[in-house]
């Protein structure tokens, strides 16, 4: 019978009921997926919203870091029930079920402790000048100050560890790892590599995750894609993760919706207007916010987080220090939704496969400004502007440095091929790019459009006026 008094069920909009083991019923020094969940550096993911900015612009989009680590930890099991045998066939020495299970539950729970406020914003514009990102940070944290308490889980709702077996942290900071060239070659075993394609690979238990619940929280799509059926036709094979060609439609549509969320949620106009005035605020406040790299102080970046960041930059228009003062009064503004940039126009750029993207102009915003300008009228050449770049990737490389991410399985010839086999999936553009310029206001727009035609050339097209 299920040991229903060592279990707890939270509701959750996107998967309903969610199960996980609570301290009732433990042994010994056993620790409880409740106590990882309860434990501060998880809970302070409450403070950090999902949609770093777009909550901003889409009132019900107020959802947070730690609805999704907790969707992505049930996800977790439901990927170890559809993907554990098929692993087992490829690698005979993977641990027990229990210990896959638990380990990506955890993965999924502790993917994001690293982020800090406005999410991958803060990654681009604070920690990438100390070296780091929101997944070196949540490694150390993961390793240190978790590592005690996850050696000791023993159980989740539906498996149990091994006698022998500990869970290793160093497992779980490998998976939320996205893969480099400069990986060591076999520093873990294959089943782990192989594991690491839910987390880095097309479809993952994180984005299959947020494109459900970014979707339906922000009034998008009640349902967007078909979870049940991309799950039911993968499973791991020696190349790495694979999907069944009756499986391809129902991944075409989940990269169709992903990509449709970039460019309608997370590139909206106003969004990216956010963006830039946040931009500047942190490039000017940054002594302010926090007092250096982050894994030197970590006690203090386990309490840095957007409701303390935005409490505390509200109080500065009172400082007796002028520079803080004068801060306060932009953070304020910003606080207010005073947001001095406007759109004026906008083209979108598709680039398909054997186009390259790389060597175009549109790789780099400060180049885009510069020819921009050089093709106003004289008397513009002042005009305050900005270029804002947004790019977003609709078919990743499907091989990653060390290993196969995702494949397709064609049954007529009983093995896996590349997913660029798939017809679907060379429908699909490689990525595309919208280039935007923001002024503001929109006094000078038509000669704002004539310029950026001029760098873009025949072909341009302007059909996101709907944005």
């Amino acid at each position: 019978m299920r040991d229903f008094q060592s279990e707890n069920l939270s509701h959750d909009a996107i998967h309903g009921y969610i199960p996980f083991v609570s301290q009732a019923g433990l042994r010994g020094d056993e620790v409880s997926e409740r106590q990882i969940i309860d434990h501060p550096w998880v809970q302070r993911l409450r403070q950090i919203h999902q949609l770093q900015t777009a909550w901003w612009v889409f009132p019900t989009a107020e959802h947070t870091r730690f609805q999704h680590v907790v969707g992505v930890m049930h996800l977790g099991s439901r990927a170890a029930a559809a993907l554990y045998d098929s692993l087992r066939e490829v690698c005979p020495d993977v641990p027990s079920r229990g210990y896959v299970e638990s380990l990506l539950r955890m993965g999924g729970l502790l993917h994001d402790v690293g982020h800090g406020p406005f999410g991958h914003f803060f990654d681009d514009h604070f920690l990438r000048a100390h070296g780091h990102s929101h997944e070196t940070l949540g490694s150390a944290i993961i390793c240190g100050e978790l590592g005690d308490l996850l050696r000791r889980i023993r159980r989740n709702p539906n498996s149990r560890l091994e006698p022998g077996e500990q869970l290793d942290p160093q497992h779980i900071a490998f998976l939320i790892t996205r893969p480099q060239s400069t990986d060591s070659a076999r520093a873990f075993p294959r089943w782990l590599e192989l594991l690491r394609g839910l987390f880095s690979g097309i479809y993952t238990v994180d984005n299959m995750d947020f494109v459900l619940r970014d979707a339906f929280m922000s009034g998008y799509n009640a349902r967007a894609f078909d979870l049940d059926r991309l799950l039911h036709y993968s499973f791991f094979t020696a190349q790495g993760l694979t999907i069944h060609s009756r499986g391809m439609a129902a991944l075409v549509q989940f990269m169709s919706v992903r990509a449709d969320l970039f460019r309608t949620i997370y590139f909206h106009r106003t969004v990216r207007a956010i963006d830039l005035t946040l931009t500047d605020l942190f490039a000017d406040s940054k002594t302010y916010l926090f007092p250096g790299n982050p894994l030197e102080h970590l006690d203090q970046y386990r309490r840095f987080t957007e409701w303390s960041l935005l409490v505390d930059v509200g109080r500065w228009g009172n400082s007796s220090d002028p520079r803080q003062r004068e801060l306060g009064q932009r953070w304020q503004a910003f606080l207010d939704r005073k947001i001095p940039w406007k759109m004026v126009c906008h083209r979108h750029l598709v680039f398909a496969a054997g186009q390259a993207e790389r060597s175009s102009i549109f790789s780099h915003a400060d180049f885009v400004e510069r020819q921009l300008r050089a093709n106003l009228p004289a008397s513009l050449a002042g005009l305050p502007l900005r270029v804002d770049l947004a790019r977003h990737i609709h078919r990743p490389d499907t091989r990653g440095p060390r290993m196969g991410q995702n494949f397709l399985f064609d049954p007529a010839r009983g093995e896996p091929r590349p997913l660029t086999d798939d017809q679907l999936f060379r429908q699909l553009p490689l990525s595309h790019r919208i280039c935007r310029i923001y002024a503001h206001d929109d006094a000078h727009a038509p000669q704002l459009a004539e310029a950026l035609d001029g760098l873009i050339g025949p072909g341009g097209s302007d059909d996101l006026t709907n944005m």
